[in-house]
């Protein structure tokens, strides 16, 4: 029922990381290079430039949607009462 509940405020949480994912990558970018990030399958760009540009996209995307969706559910939390999923259960020790 929680995570019925929790489901508005993930939609809104992705919509916002996506658009300051997005933000932070360009001011990033614009630090690294004056041109913008080129597209895999532009033929702009060597494979170096291209894959950087991926991988540094892809981290901070991550990231800023990590910190947004954390916020979110700390709202959620504060508003609500209860945090929106479960704590992971801890490992069994192993035996040797």
């Amino acid at each position: 029922m929680i995570r019925l509940l929790y489901k508005p405020f993930a939609i809104v949480a992705a919509i916002v990381a996506g658009r300051i994912g997005r933000q932070v990558f360009r001011s990033v970018w614009s630090a690294i290079d004056d041109a913008p990030p080129p597209v895999p399958g532009s033929g702009d760009g060597g494979l170096v430039k291209v894959v950087g540009a991926q991988a540094l996209q892809a981290g901070v995307m991550a990231g800023v949607a990590a910190a947004v969706d954390r916020q979110f559910a700390r709202a959620f939390h504060h508003l609500i009462g209860a945090w929106p999923a479960k704590r992971p259960k801890p490992a069994a020790p192993a035996e040797d």
